[in-house]
């Protein structure tokens, strides 16, 4: 199979190359290194647009020239400059061609180190790829020969979250790593007063989680029948007064990655993150593949037919 990589001559490109070698080196995938230039609005007669595309050209092959240096030796790629009337089009075009299940990319120089912030071009592909979309939080960085260790799935408790859970198995599976299934609880507890206590929340809460650990263990089991599965599976569930609290009570170590589905109100066949989504991607401290919910049922019958 076959990874695309949107590498950008900065700090992104980094965090993105690590990520695609961890990746690539866990699941024996094919990388394609891929830097897009804009291409020409019309065919210009005037020598200074052909000026311009030579330079376009040139600052391009400099920075995929920098990317061969920046990717460990044992990680196979192929650098790629391809035109197109812009960087987000580019690259679903020549994930296309190259029948790639995933396009890797890095985070915006203006978020926080450590997280995962939205520039243009991954905010436009988190609503319009067909195929999965790996993020690599700012300044990702990880050992030469590192390897996905645990793949955390994100439980929303619905049907498809069902299906998630059987494609992250699917993934953790192909890296030979194990599986955390993850639910998480944002509640902020109320004040204690004396006239009225924190009984009846507590009691919500409760069963709450009572439900959850019900409908984790139903899609639990299907994942343990799987032919080939995760290496180990374990069920947790995170809780805090905020999204950011909630996420990181569940521990996090280095060879982690965070899976997450696509809303169910948007088209089936690409990513389209609904709010909750949104929320668990900003605030996770390690890289995160978003997966389109077509693709998510593509890898469960996958799993369960392997």
């Amino acid at each position: 199979m076959t990874m695309i990589v949107g590498y950008a001559s900065d700090e992104r490109g980094k965090a993105a190359l690590h990520l695609a070698a961890m990746l690539a080196r866990s699941a024996h995938d094919d990388l394609i290194v891929c830097t897009v230039v804009p291409a020409p609005w019309t065919p210009g007669m005037a020598r200074v647009d052909a000026e311009y595309q030579n330079y376009l050209a040139q600052t391009a092959d400099q920075a995929l020239e920098r990317a061969r240096n920046y990717l460990p030796g044992d990680v196979p790629a192929t650098y790629v400059r391809y035109s197109a009337r812009s960087a987000p089009a580019g690259l679903l075009e020549v994930a296309a061609q190259n029948d790639a299940r995933l396009i890797v990319l890095g985070s915006s120089s203006a978020g926080a180190f450590g997280h995962i912030s939205l520039g243009s071009v991954t905010d436009r592909l988190l609503h319009s790829s067909h195929v999965s979309i790996a993020l690599a939080t700012r300044g990702f960085r990880c050992p030469g020969d590192a390897s996905v260790q645990r793949v955390t799935a994100a439980f929303g408790g619905t049907e498809s979250a069902e299906e998630l859970v059987l494609a992250a198995a699917a993934v953790s599976a192909d890296a030979g790593a194990s599986l955390r299934i993850a639910t998480f609880a944002v509640w902020s507890r109320p004040a204690y007063t004396t006239r009225l206590g924190t009984d009846s929340e507590d009691l919500v809460m409760d069963e709450w989680r009572a439900e959850v650990e019900k409908t984790v263990a139903a899609t639990l089991t299907q994942v343990k029948h799987l032919p080939h599965g995760p290496r180990t599976v374990e069920t947790v569930i995170g809780s805090g007064a905020n999204w950011a609290e909630a996420i990181d009570d569940i521990g996090w170590e280095p060879g982690d990655i965070l899976v997450v589905g696509s809303s169910e109100l948007g088209p089936v066949a690409r990513v389209f993150l609904g709010s909750r989504a949104t929320k668990i991607l900003r605030h996770s401290p390690v890289p995160v593949l978003v997966v389109p919910r077509n693709r998510a049922e593509e890898l469960a019958g996958r799993a369960a037919e392997n």
